[in-house]
């Protein structure tokens, strides 16, 4: 039994309540907040409840810490969790900068601890479609790729709490909302070459940018495209994932990125992807993402490896994020591999 605590109790702790409860192997024994009124509501049915984390991880009990607070806590609470020798499940975005991202998977390391970031999109059916199909090589020689996320954040959204919007605690759309579709649009197509960026603050009251559109060259030659938005009127419209090649088109879609648009393969009958269409509208979102990060985390504990979405497939999503804004902020293509140089000699 691999026994978890969680740290900051908002919304996106009930996910991980839920998915701990879920898993026949984990057990939630701990949540800590310094809201005493946040922290009652989940320190219920045996679970201890602290408003002090040091205190927290002195407990015994606790093989493994979910960070679910603001981003731009992040990265000190996952160092002090690995310090403590626990094992980190930290929400995206796993930090805000490169340099706090290699803080991160450095003390896990040195540690001895596992690292799992909160991607949870990886593990929808239609994109697991979509990764064999790309293991299959079913796509041939890739033209380009698109990753489009428009959705409604509104004023209401940012203003609920003083740290959503802002630079230091949020990061922006790319950041906040969109790194989840960056996560895929890697994983699917590779290492990226180059970035060029736009980014404007349009219409919400915000410190970080709530619309972006973004190129990108991958380095096996193939383009993408990146757009993301929170400024959609009057609500969530799509969030899509889009890979275009000389043998095939695939395009996953909706309002969140769980059903199959498109879906044509020259070395695939027509009857054969209309039954994976069909397959997947019946059950488009499987079992729960936050589910799949815990069951997967729970075994790279009990078995020794590394989590599917380790602390470093975490910060490539990451890095592209920051290569964005950089661009963004000189006007000027940013290569990828000069960003990861300038990070190492800093580090």
């Amino acid at each position: 039994m691999i026994r978890y605590g969680i740290v900051g109790c908002g919304h996106i702790a009930k996910k991980h309540v839920d998915a701990i409860a879920a898993v026949d192997d984990a057990q939630l024994v701990a949540v800590c907040d310094t809201n005493p009124e946040r922290l009652q509501a989940f320190a219920t049915d045996g679970v201890q409840g602290y408003t002090d984390l040091a205190d927290m991880l002195k407990n015994p009990d606790i093989d493994a810490v979910c960070i679910c607070t603001p981003s731009g806590l992040h990265p000190d609470l996952t160092i002090q969790a690995a310090e403590a020798g626990k094992h980190v499940v930290v929400e995206k975005p796993m930090a805000l900068t490169l340099e706090d991202a290699d803080r991160m998977i450095d003390a896990c390391e040195k540690n001895g601890v596992l690292m799992a970031v909160v991607h949870p999109n990886r593990f929808r059916p239609a994109i697991r479609e979509l990764r064999k199909k790309m293991d299959a090589g079913a796509f041939g020689k890739i033209g380009h790729a698109n990753a489009t996320v428009r959705w409604n954040r509104n004023q209401a959204y940012y203003d609920q709490a003083p740290w959503r919007g802002t630079k230091v605690m949020d990061g922006g759309v790319l950041m906040n909302q969109a790194i989840h579709n960056l996560d895929l649009l890697l994983w699917m197509m590779g290492e990226v070459d180059e970035v060029q960026s736009y980014q404007a603050t349009r219409i919400r009251n915000i410190e970080a940018e709530d619309t972006s559109v973004s190129v990108v060259r991958f380095k096996n030659g193939a383009l993408g495209v990146i757009e993301a938005a929170v400024t959609i009127y009057p609500r969530n419209l799509e969030e899509s994932l889009s890979i275009f090649g000389e043998k095939g088109t695939a395009v996953i879609g909706g309002p969140t990125a769980n059903w199959i648009k498109t879906w044509k393969f020259e070395d695939e009958p027509e009857e054969v992807s209309n039954e994976t269409i069909a397959r997947i509208e019946q059950d488009p979102f499987g079992i729960p993402g936050h589910q799949c990060i815990i069951q997967d985390m729970t075994e790279a504990i009990q078995t020794g490896r590394k989590p599917i979405v380790s602390g470093e497939e975490g910060r490539r999503a990451l890095s592209l994020v920051i290569a964005c804004q950089l661009a963004a902020e000189t006007g000027q293509p940013v290569k990828m591999d000069t960003l990861e140089r300038k990070q190492k000699k800093r580090g």
